[in-house]
């Protein structure tokens, strides 16, 4: 059994908001008060995604008419998995039951490494 650092991504929707700064603060505070206290080992990050045209790093996340979408990452660490699809389904039982109806793709699976004396 090995342990594993998950990565999970998920789209998540907010209305009326104004500008992106607060698109972004009110997606990380909602998914936070969805996994909080109960998974409060879970860490929720706004996703980045590369411009096709120039290769620039942007903030995943996109407004239109009042509306946002926000692509939000999921990290957590799975302990004692059987192997990386494992511990990815372990995760995304875990954190799919506080967010219910929000979409997860796994993005990354790593394990961790053991700690030698």
């Amino acid at each position: 059994m090995l342990n594993y650092h998950v990565l999970l991504e998920a789209a998540w929707l907010v209305k009326d908001v104004k500008s992106i700064n607060d698109a972004r603060g009110v997606a990380i505070s909602e998914a936070g008060k969805r996994l909080n206290p109960k998974l409060n080992y879970v860490d929720v990050n706004v996703g980045v995604t590369t411009c096709p045209l120039c290769g620039g790093k942007l903030d995943s996340v996109f407004v239109a008419a009042n509306t946002a979408l926000v692509g939000l990452l999921f990290e957590m660490r799975v302990f004692a998995a059987e192997s990386e699809e494992h511990a990815s389904r372990i995760a995304k039982s875990v954190i799919g039951q506080a967010l219910k109806n929000v979409p997860l793709k796994v993005v990354e699976v790593d394990p961790l490494e053991e700690k030698k004396d």
